[in-house]
């Protein structure tokens, strides 16, 4: 009936108006206190598995509906313009994030505790193997412009290669080629610059996070002077000052001065340490000319991201499957980048 597609109904049991209060409770909390909070404020009677049931169906649609590029960034490049007469400038970004599966041991005690089929029960639908590890990493791949007035960013459970695609297809929906200024900026994992260049080799430049970088020159300084010293964030001041005045080759060479007057092999590996991962970035630490060119050399909104698409998924005894994960990492991939109303909008519109 035409009502019923107007409120949603055609999409199963419950309106369009219920599954999205259902997915709005469920964002933050566990699912026994979101039909608690649906009885009290919404008059919904629901019972908490019922409610997880369709917060998790509705985010394996909008994953499938992510996948297919049928749910996407509603901005392009052209609208990122600080002002009418500047470039367009968009920035990417990447990061893995730690998420809590359920392991095949813990399948295995659900199985148990099951029991037997009673008989004229219907057939149960059969329990999937669990994860080897009781974590697992997921991937996060995020798009903005430097007044974060336009961002998205979406996850997935596979590896480099899935996120490569998803990275391709978003590229494409935000016309990223059309962009005047493009770079990357990231933590510094080998795996995210090799990505990019790979997939996407209109990017200007890839920049190593600032912060990352001065967390590495403070576990050097530590480790050389002691933690807590004057001498050690004396020296951490020092080289962090050096590599944005000056750049990173400027940089190494005063860790090898330091390291020719230390005798402690302790503190030899810790300035090694330090100029291996100075020396795999080199072309990542130019801070001096992406400052010039008026690049953002921190990967704030990326780190941002990682923490609002999986702050559902983690918490106290929280265990995951992974495709039940990845749905609810959709769903805040879609609130997070500002599309919420338009998903729901085009929920209501689904034919029949």
């Amino acid at each position: 009936m035409p009502v019923d597609q107007w409120l949603g109904m055609n999409e199963g049991r419950y309106s369009v108006g219920v599954r999205e209060l259902c997915c709005r409770e469920a964002a933050h909390s566990d699912f026994r206190t979101a039909a608690e909070d649906l009885a009290c404020v919404g008059q919904i009677q629901l019972s908490h598995e019922t409610v997880r049931q369709i917060v998790e169906a509705e985010g394996r649609r909008a994953l499938r509906q992510q996948r297919s590029g049928t749910l996407g960034p509603d901005w392009t490049a052209q609208d990122c313009r600080s002002g009418p007469q500047e470039p367009t400038c968009l920035v990417a970004g990447a990061d893995g994030v730690m998420v809590p599966v359920v392991t095949e041991a813990e399948k295995e005690k659900r199985r148990k505790r099951r029991g037997r089929r009673k008989k004229g029960q219907a057939p149960r639908r059969p329990i999937p193997r669990g994860s080897d590890l009781p974590y697992k990493e997921f991937k996060i791949a995020a798009f903005y412009d430097p007044a974060k007035e336009h961002q998205y960013a979406v996850g997935t459970s596979g590896g480099p290669t899935q996120l490569g695609q998803l990275i391709r297809r978003i590229a494409c929906q935000l016309q990223l080629d059309e962009a005047e200024i493009t770079y990357c900026v990231s933590d510094g994992a080998l795996w995210i610059r090799g990505l990019y260049r790979i997939r996407l080799p209109v990017l200007k430049a890839h920049i190593l996070d600032y912060y990352h970088f001065r967390d590495h020159v403070v576990g050097a300084s530590q480790g050389v002077y002691g933690q807590g010293t004057a001498e050690s964030q004396q020296w951490r001041k020092e080289i962090c000052g050096v590599m944005l005045e000056q750049g990173p080759e400027a940089v190494l060479n005063r860790i090898a001065e330091l390291r020719k007057t230390v005798r402690s092999a302790s503190k030899r590996q810790a300035l090694e340490n330090l100029r291996k991962f100075i020396a795999k970035r080199k072309d990542m630490l130019r801070y001096p000319q992406f400052v010039a060119a008026g690049y953002e050399i921190g990967s704030g909104p990326t780190e941002a991201f990682c923490k609002t698409l999986t702050s559902r998924l983690k918490g106290s005894s929280r265990r995951w499957d992974k495709p039940n994960a990845e749905a609810m990492m959709a769903l805040a991939s879609v609130r997070a980048s500002d599309l919420w109303g338009a998903y729901w909008d085009r929920q209501r519109k689904i034919p029949a």
